[in-house]
């Protein structure tokens, strides 16, 4: 077994600490300051992304999402300034988002139930990272879907094939690879989700999905596929 110096284990810990309460900071501006954001889907995005960039989450919270609420907008005659890099940076949070909600469903399942693919409880959590990234895109886009009955459901995939899918591949084969680097030639298969070590690995894993994502996905912006997380409210 890997022993974790003490010096990781402390820095995980602090990390960790620090991501939640970036993520509470969040919360607390969106549903008691009451800062809530035109398209609902952003305040789970927003959230999700204090879980591995804490203060910079904050930072780009106040930056670009906080002034996107009807709150903000009453209190402001000046619009907000925008980065040229906002709407992709956004954009790429979003589906960043579909990869932390799977990471964190495939790993409570794969560890919960003890799941393992060839002597190796990898492989499981892989797969269910993947498939629960795609799940919960999907489930995104049906929501903040427009269309009614059976024609909501269809609509719902082909945004997501569209606009979503290449993203969220690419940012979960740089997550996936970083993970199967730490845990097989560093942790030797170790690491739990009780250890803050782990979810520190995870953290840096999801930071390295969003820059590999950020190409993919200004490329679909720039094919029309992506550009509406930063329009302003109606």
């Amino acid at each position: 077994m890997v022993l974790q110096p003490t010096w990781l284990v402390a820095l995980s810990w602090a990390v960790l600490f620090v991501s939640l309460a970036s993520t509470a900071v969040i919360v607390i501006d969106h549903f008691v300051l009451r800062y809530r954001q035109p398209m609902k889907v952003m305040e789970i995005v927003w959230p999700a992304t204090g879980l591995y960039f804490g203060p910079a989450a904050v930072l780009a919270y106040r930056q670009w999402g906080r002034p996107q609420s009807p709150r903000w907008r009453e209190r402001h005659r000046i619009p907000p300034r925008r980065s040229r890099h906002a709407i992709t940076i956004i954009e790429t949070l979003h589906c960043a988002t579909h990869c932390v909600l799977g990471a964190i469903i495939a790993t409570l399942v794969t560890f919960g139930f003890s799941l393992e693919l060839f002597g190796k409880r990898l492989w499981p959590e892989f797969i269910g990272d993947y498939v629960a990234a795609v799940a919960v895109g999907l489930a995104f886009r049906y929501f903040t879907g427009a269309d009614t009955g059976g024609r909501r459901a269809w609509a719902a995939m082909r945004r997501f094939l569209r606009g979503d899918l290449l993203s969220v591949s690419v940012f979960e084969l740089a997550l996936l690879g970083w993970l199967a680097l730490m845990e097989l030639m560093v942790f030797h298969e170790t690491l739990l989700p009780s250890s803050p070590v782990f979810w520190l690995i995870v953290q840096i894993g999801l930071i390295m999905g969003f820059f590999a994502a950020w190409p993919p996905t200004l490329w679909l912006i720039r094919h029309g596929a992506k550009a509406e997380l930063l329009s302003p409210p109606r």
